[in-house]
């Protein structure tokens, strides 16, 4: 697949690293000669130098032959650009844009994106994708990693074992014997830094980082068999008042949890907007690493703290100076992935990398086959697929147990029609069914290979 990415920044570095991997035609467009020169040095991609939005620029990009553009520069209104010029001169067939203002994402002015008005096929808010993944964290206070599939009738945890752990040191394959009626199935075991798909003989240890999958239903009964009591989330603090912080604010507002949030932000006037627009939220104007500050925020008292200022190590202090102080539960914003390293150490329970969000919303749109959702794992180590099987697919009639799945590739749940069933060796594949599936980076090419609709179908 040819693909154009216009914004050589992190988001654009990201997702450029992950398509040349797959041995994607990259081509890199930036105004800033050293940052394409970045991309060209240290990827397989080809870098063209210059402003995006000109059709020159786009052309010399190889935009009369490209299956996609994504627009992800700085700038809303230039990647708004970028896609109705890659439509309406070089009839690009996929146009995906990052948009971050608000304003752009209102659901009352959806129109404006249709083909006959500003033809942009996707549009990817990082802002929503980071807000969302917070939810989910708050929502799963002791998993580090949280996401939900099938129509939200399946919940993948990421869990680190300690000691208090009731199934360390006992393989997997007797997981289902002790607990007959679980729903979880551990497909992915990161340990000593190394991510792999376990295999069923395979055993779990104290400090193991597991993902597992479980029916949304049954989160709180795995959570306890893998030594992780749920709480309630009550109060809240959320250091930073801008875009991630307001959003995440207003959903707990509309929420059903009654969550009682105060909001900590630096800049005076992104304060009082954010104070504007909440109703029940209480906003602090100050320093979210000022200690007295956190004092008069409650994070002594509060459920959880929230770190998502632009600026990580910010984030990091926060989270540490508030953990210092009491509150159980630190989620912190993490741009940079080399720091993730420092969150165990830190004591911090739970990152969320807005780079990695943003992948996984793109990966969604690209994939071959009947692909629902992608998920990126980690410092994009692997992903998690939701796909329907169709008639021409390899797997589509045969077991579990027959289908050649790469050593990296374990699949977490199936839903046959309206029921959820777990995975076993006899259990048969078939048209019409949607599988979700863990595979490391490696083994993807070959799980869309599985995947792929053949010639034959159209």
């Amino acid at each position: 697949m040819k693909v154009i990415i216009c914004g050589a920044g992190q988001v654009g570095w990201q997702i450029a690293r992950h398509l040349s991997g797959e041995n994607n035609d990259v081509t890199v467009v930036d105004n800033n000669p050293e940052l394409v020169r970045r991309a060209t040095d240290t990827l397989d991609v080809q870098g063209i130098a210059g402003f995006a939005s000109y059709p020159d620029v786009l052309d010399r990009a190889g935009a009369r032959d490209a299956d996609m553009v994504i627009a992800a520069t700085y700038s809303d209104e230039v990647n708004m650009v970028i896609c109705q010029v890659a439509h309406s001169v070089f009839s690009v067939p996929r146009k995906i844009a990052r948009l971050r203002s608000q304003s752009y994402l209102d659901v009352l002015y959806s129109d404006l994106y249709r083909r006959d008005h500003m033809p942009i096929d996707v549009v990817i808010s990082p802002e929503r994708e980071v807000a969302d993944a917070a939810l989910k964290r708050l929502a799963t206070p002791k998993a580090f990693d949280a996401e939900t599939f099938l129509e939200g009738k399946v919940q993948m945890l990421g869990l680190t074992l300690d000691e208090d752990c009731p199934v360390v040191n006992t393989p997997l394959r007797q997981l289902t014997d002790l607990f007959s009626t679980l729903s979880a199935v551990v497909v992915g075991v990161r340990r000593g830094g190394t991510l792999f798909a376990p295999e069923p003989g395979d055993q779990l240890f104290v400090g193991d980082d597991i993902y597992v999958f479980t029916l949304s239903t049954d989160v709180v009964r795995t959570m306890e068999i893998f030594g992780k009591q749920q709480k309630k989330q009550e109060r809240a603090v959320i250091v930073g008042g801008g875009n991630v912080g307001l959003m995440v604010a207003q959903r707990l507002e509309t929420s059903a949890f009654r969550v009682r949030t105060k909001i900590i932000e630096r800049d005076r006037k992104v304060a009082e907007r954010a104070a504007e627009a909440l109703e029940r939220t209480i906003v602090l104007n100050g320093d979210g690493m000022d200690v007295a500050l956190l004092a008069e925020a409650g994070v002594d008292r509060a459920d959880a703290v929230l770190a998502v200022t632009d600026d990580d190590k910010t984030n990091m202090l926060a989270s540490v100076r508030s953990k210092s102080a009491g509150c159980p539960l630190a989620i912190s914003l993490i741009n940079d992935p080399t720091l993730a390293p420092l969150m165990t150490p830190l004591a911090i329970d739970a990152f969320i990398n807005p780079r990695a969000t943003t992948v996984s919303s793109i990966l969604r749109h690209i994939r071959h086959g009947r692909v629902r959702d992608v998920y990126s794992v980690g410092d994009t180590e692997a992903e998690i697929i939701e796909a329907e099987v169709l008639s021409t697919s390899p797997i589509s009639g045969q077991m579990v147990r027959d289908v050649d799945f790469p050593e990296g590739v374990l699949i977490g749940a199936i839903y046959k029609g309206t029921e959820v069933i777990k995975p076993r060796g006899g259990t048969r594949i078939d048209e019409g069914d949607v599988i979700v599936l863990f595979s490391l980076t490696a083994d993807v090419p070959e799980v869309e290979r599985l995947l792929q609709v053949s010639i034959d179908f159209f």
